[in-house]
């Protein structure tokens, strides 16, 4: 059963360990360094200044996702599932959590490597749409952000 809810400290270092087995899938496609040596330092960092979800799969970690809004923006970052999970429907679990949480932005922004097809294929199956390609970006990497603008009451 999948539950997602608000990361606490013990599971940083389990967030870590999927985060980089989730990237290493792309090593040689990309230089994946940025996401797969942060360290248990830089995780504390963010979770002092970002929102962090995880998502359980039967009582073990399956994946995380972190975010803020700054702006009335919502920027969504390190949507990461361990590959075991992958396909089950929990990444989708953890956008569509981020959006029933986040109520004070006007949109929602993230981004993934240009040549990443499964990850394009859920964000525009959550009804994102491409907004900008930043070539040779982070790590000389191609990026392609995305946005989606909520609908409110």
């Amino acid at each position: 059963m999948l539950r997602i809810r608000i990361a606490i400290e013990e599971d940083f270092s389990v967030m870590l360990d999927i985060q980089r087995r989730a990237f290493a899938e792309y090593e040689g496609t990309y230089k994946t360094s940025g996401w797969t040596t942060e360290t248990l330092e830089d995780i504390q960092r963010d979770a002092r200044e970002k929102k962090i979800l995880v998502a359980e799969w039967d009582g073990q970690l399956a994946g995380s996702v972190r975010y803020w809004t700054v702006g009335g923006v919502c920027v969504i970052r390190l949507l990461s599932v361990d590959p075991s999970h992958q396909g089950r429907g929990v990444g989708k679990a953890l956008m569509q959590t981020v959006e029933e949480r986040v109520i004070d932005a006007h949109k929602f922004y993230v981004c993934t490597m240009l040549r990443t097809a499964r990850n394009i294929g859920l964000f525009l199956a959550l009804n994102y749409r491409p907004e900008s390609l930043s070539p040779d970006h982070y790590n000389h990497m191609d990026m392609i952000c995305f946005s989606k603008y909520p609908l409110r009451p």
